[in-house]
């Protein structure tokens, strides 16, 4: 049994056509190749989806706190948990200073 392909067959052009189309391409100032830098700093498009990875990569956990905690960090608004990680790290800061 042969499989059916619904997608057109994929035409390649001739050396002619292909030596026609690079010169036409040179010929049109908004269509030049891009140089050996510019292709140098390309990268593929999946490496730039999502959020910049961060040097300080911080750990996922399941923590439970009183309601009242986190009721007033998230009165203070967006960011209120990078906030609560800013007081947590306070506390460590001074805390391991006198250990």
């Amino acid at each position: 049994m042969s499989k059916i392909s619904k997608r057109p067959a994929v035409v390649l052009p001739s050396v002619e056509e292909d030596k026609a189309i690079t010169k036409a391409a040179r010929n049109d100032p908004d269509a030049q190749p891009l140089t050996p830098t510019q292709l140098k700093a390309m990268v593929p498009m999946r490496a730039l989806r999502g959020r910049p990875k961060s040097e300080n990569r911080k750990l996922l956990v399941s923590v439970r706190y009183s309601p009242e905690v986190v009721a007033y960090f998230k009165s203070t608004g967006d960011g209120w948990q990078s906030k609560m990680d800013g007081v947590l790290r306070q506390y460590v800061a001074r805390h391991s200073r006198r250990a």
